[in-house]
């Protein structure tokens, strides 16, 4: 493996072989951490998988026959609460 400067900060190149038995692809989040003195441990960053399932376990059924309208949605003003001033 190898030490590289990228700009203000370095990366570790992995060899191919590691990345394909930990399941990583490139793009991945992943997190590293000490573990002793001269061990490094990498492992999946899973925070957006966490959030995203969070929000799945909130989601609610619609009512039957439901149907967004985007003018009706601007005319109670919910637009407008969301709104941040700058």
């Amino acid at each position: 493996m190898k030490l590289a400067k990228w700009g203000n900060s370095y990366g570790i190149r992995l060899p191919a072989v590691m990345i394909k038995n930990a399941n990583l692809k490139e793009g991945d989040s992943i997190n590293v951490q000490f573990r002793g003195e001269n061990v490094l441990e990498i492992s999946r960053d899973r925070t957006k998988q966490e959030a995203l399932e969070v929000i799945r376990k909130l989601r609610r059924p619609l009512p039957d026959g439901f149907k967004f309208n985007r003018e009706e949605s601007h005319e109670r003003g919910y637009m407008k609460k969301l709104r941040v001033k700058p």
